[in-house]
C-alpha cells in the first residue's frame, strides 16, 4: 500500500481556495457574454459589483444602476470602444458619544462594473445623472450607414 497524499486526503482539501474557483468561473461567465478582460482591468477582490439594468427606447440607450450611499463626484464613466466601464468610491465616517464613550466607523467601498452596448453609440452626446443613489446614463445610438450594395458589371 502506498501512502501519501491521494485527491481525497484532507490535508489535499486544505489547499483548495472556493473563492479563486468562484473567480475562475466569473471569468469563464464574462469570456461567454463578451465581456473579456473587464473584470482584471476594474475590480480586486473586494470590488462590489452593481446590478445593471440595460433598456433601448426610442433612439437611446437607457443604463440604469444602483450605488447607494456614493456622491457624483467619486462616479467615474467611461466609453469606449462599444463597452461602458462605471466606476464608483464611497467614504462615510459617523461618529457617536454616549454615556462616557466615544464610537467611530469609517466605510470604504469600492463599486465597478463594465458591459458591452448593443449597438453603437454617439459618445459626445452622451448624458449621465446620479439621483437618490440611482445613477442613470443616457447614451444616443449612432446612426449606421446602410451598406451599399456594389453591382458587379
Amino acid at each position: 500500500m502506498k501512502f501519501g497524499l491521494t485527491p481525497w486526503s484532507p490535508s489535499m482539501a486544505l489547499r483548495i481556495d472556493p473563492f479563486d474557483e468562484m473567480r475562475r468561473m466569473q471569468d469563464r461567465f464574462s469570456r461567454l457574454f463578451g465581456e473579456e478582460g473587464t473584470r482584471s482591468e476594474l475590480m480586486d477582490i473586494d470590488t462590489l459589483s452593481p446590478l445593471v439594468d440595460i433598456k433601448e427606447k426610442d433612439n437611446d440607450i437607457i443604463v440604469t444602476t444602483d450605488l447607494p450611499g456614493v456622491d457624483k463626484k467619486d462616479v467615474s464613466i467611461d466609453i469606449k470602444d462599444g463597452k461602458v466601464w462605471i466606476s464608483a468610491n464611497m467614504h462615510k465616517e459617523s461618529e457617536e458619544e454616549k454615556e462616557g464613550y466615544l464610537m467611530r466607523e469609517r466605510t470604504y467601498s469600492k463599486f465597478a462594473r463594465a458591459f458591452s452596448l448593443p449597438s453603437a453609440v454617439k459618445e459626445d452626446s452622451s448624458s449621465a445623472k446620479l439621483e437618490d443613489g440611482v445613477l442613470t446614463i443616457t447614451l444616443p445610438k449612432a446612426e449606421i450607414e446602410e451598406k451599399r450594395k456594389i453591382m458587379i458589371e
